[in-house]
């Protein structure tokens, strides 16, 4: 899912591109009050773009490159690591390109865009009980940030994810922020699921409320990551997600829980609860089970039962559950999803909750995996 800047209003990416023009060392990491959810992901303003309709096909590595005919797009990796004595991370290094108007004829001039470009970066650290993060904007010229092949390359800045030729892996992940660092090695183990039909996740009733979406669920991670003033090796498991579209969420549509779930006998699942403002639920909810030789079986919303059984208050008011019981019936799974960090919310451009879980099975609470759960718009 994961499209927290997917469709921002024309006069409010108009003013983050002056702030990234402007700002220099001086990144704003928090949002005017009041920016909700549900205006910023509508399907307005969508003329000249081209829409998410029917399935496509895939191509790889071509489809790591950007799709310019789209208003938005992200790179999206999460992970959890350890250290060889057991000391655990979770992470997430997320690159957002976004259009203030549709493609228009080349202009010669090096300060020329219309790409705004926004990254945010996390760490939890679990012993410390420490969660990190920061955001950047910057435009899409003068080399401040962008996506670039031969060698492939998405950047903001110093931020980056490196990949070989035109996007093969293994990918590098190089970020240093203030409080923390990371350079870390991804390379799959499995191949890419397309999410949805063949790669088309429709969120909503209205034509083309879709996204493009694919995923690698699990990429052997190692590197070195800071924590404060400490280096450590590091060891564990990532996962990619690449969406682009141009209006994603509907009327009445007001946010979503994201899961993606890595466990220990070598599955994963992905799935997202969009969240309606009536408290109706939704049809749209949809998600993808992987078995361990790569075997993708989709989920719809009858499939999976979703509960919230603990709740945790950020300072600003936002109430998110921060445990869940999630059961497929089908496959015969049952968990409960544990946050690692209840404080693990990101105070950005759109304010949400996104990090590191621990999935147990719900009755006897044996360990059987981890994940990332994003929540946004509450």
């Amino acid at each position: 899912m994961k499209c927290h800047f997917a469709h921002l209003p024309l006069p409010v990416l108009s003013l983050c591109l002056l702030l990234a023009t402007l700002s220099g060392c001086e990144r704003p990491t928090t949002a005017p009050a009041g920016w909700r959810l549900d205006a910023l992901l509508g399907g307005t303003d969508v003329a000249g773009f081209e829409r998410a309709l029917t399935p496509r096909p895939f191509a790889f590595p071509a489809e790591h490159a950007v799709h310019p005919g789209f208003r938005s797009e992200w790179w999206y990796v999460t992970g959890n690591l350890n250290t060889a004595q057991g000391r655990h991370f979770g992470y997430q290094v997320t690159f957002f390109r976004n259009a203030l108007a549709p493609a228009a004829p080349d202009n010669p001039s090096p300060w020329a865009t219309r790409q705004v470009w926004m990254a945010h970066v996390a760490l939890t650290d679990v012993v410390a009980r420490q969660h990190h993060f920061e955001q950047r904007l910057a435009r899409g010229a003068l080399g401040l940030a962008g996506q670039a092949q031969q060698p492939f390359r998405v950047w903001l800045e110093d931020w980056q994810l490196l990949g070989q030729g035109r996007g093969d892996f293994p990918w590098q992940v190089q970020v240093k922020a203030v409080d923390f660092s990371l350079d870390l090695t991804l390379v799959p183990q499995k191949p890419p699921v397309l999410q949805g039909e063949q790669g088309l996740s429709v969120k909503s009733h209205e034509p083309g409320n879709a996204s493009y979406y694919y995923s690698f669920t699990r990429l052997a991670t190692r590197g070195t990551l800071r924590s404060g003033t400490e280096t450590y090796p590091v060891t564990g498991t990532s996962w990619l997600d690449r969406e682009w579209s141009t209006s994603v969420l509907g009327d009445g549509q007001v946010g979503w829980d994201w899961f993606s779930l890595q466990l220990d006998d070598g599955h994963e699942l992905m799935f997202f609860h969009l969240r309606r403002a009536d408290g109706q639920a939704d049809t749209h909810n949809a998600g993808s089970w992987i078995a361990a030789d790569g075997q993708v079986t989709r989920l719809g919303t009858d499939t999976v039962q979703l509960q919230p059984l603990r709740f945790w208050e950020a300072e600003d008011g936002r109430r998110y559950p921060v445990v869940w019981e999630l059961a497929v019936p089908t496959l015969k799974r049952h968990w409960r999803v544990e946050a690692l960090l209840d404080a693990q919310q990101l105070r950005t451009a759109v304010v949400y909750w996104e990090g590191a879980v621990r999935v147990v099975e719900a009755d006897g609470g044996r360990p059987v995996g981890y994940g990332y759960l994003e929540m946004s718009g509450y």
